[in-house]
């Protein structure tokens, strides 16, 4: 671990996220950041000092892991960590193109920012993460976020299940599930056709922003929209992206 990074906050409660960014003014930003919002975390330079951190005896929980690193890059260790078992890795990169989105959610990288990375997306990306992770329990709220009711419907996120007003299933495609918790996870929330890619994890769209129209379009149907309109639980907003225009629940 780089001395220059502050020590990693060993007791408490909050989950261990461990920052592997060569930047030596990024990644201390990023440190404080999550400390202050309830987790552990500590710092690494580049992959040698990753794994040192991953050898030792803190657990990790997670990987917030900068593509552009000295040596083995973060694609190469992403497939590391992902070969060795299930650790969730968020990859942080300045590259822009879908193609280098797609690539490292190929390799098994739970989700994908761009730097910088908004604050708070950030926290609510990793949260999210660990919540899949968990399979759906909430993060650091001591109590279970197994269910999404939003406009009258009725996700479970343990089941997979998506349950209509009137009380029947729904079935989903593993493609449109992923899209719909995209939605749940973040409502009343404009989300781009690039944002829904990397959080959705690019296994329906292929990487094809037009493809991404398709699946929300399908999604609409099933919940009772059209592909076109304006109003209903998912709301278009030309040229800006997709919302859920309702509020949710969890329980």
């Amino acid at each position: 671990m780089n001395e220059d990074d502050p020590p990693p906050v060993l007791s408490g409660e909050g989950r261990h996220v461990l920052v592997v960014e060569d930047d030596g003014e990024l990644r201390p930003l990023l440190l404080a950041l999550l400390r202050r919002s309830g987790f552990r975390a500590s710092g690494a330079r580049n992959g040698v000092e990753m794994r040192e951190v991953l050898a030792g005896a803190a657990r990790v929980d997670l990987v917030l892991l900068d593509v552009m690193l000295p040596g083995r890059s973060g694609f190469e260790l992403c497939r590391d960590i992902r070969a060795q078992g299930d650790l969730p890795v968020i990859l942080l990169t300045a590259l822009g193109e879908a193609s280098d989105r797609v690539v490292g959610l190929e390799l098994g990288a739970d989700d994908y920012m761009v730097k910088p990375p908004d604050p708070r997306e950030l926290v609510a990306r990793i949260r999210a993460v660990l919540r899949r992770r968990d399979g759906g329990g909430a993060v650091g709220t001591g109590g279970a976020r197994d269910r999404a009711v939003f406009g009258g419907w009725t996700l479970d996120t343990r089941r997979r299940e998506l349950t209509a007003p009137g009380g029947g299933r729904v079935e989903l495609t593993s493609g449109e599930y992923d899209l719909l918790l995209a939605f749940v996870e973040r409502p009343q929330r404009v989300l781009s056709r690039d944002q829904l890619l990397d959080l959705a994890r690019g296994r329906a769209f292929g990487g094809l922003g037009r493809s991404v129209d398709a699946q929300v379009s399908r999604l609409r149907g099933k919940l009772g929209g059209r592909h076109d309109e304006a109003v209903g639980v998912i709301k278009t907003l030309r040229g800006a992206g997709y919302m859920l225009a309702c509020d949710v629940e969890w329980s």
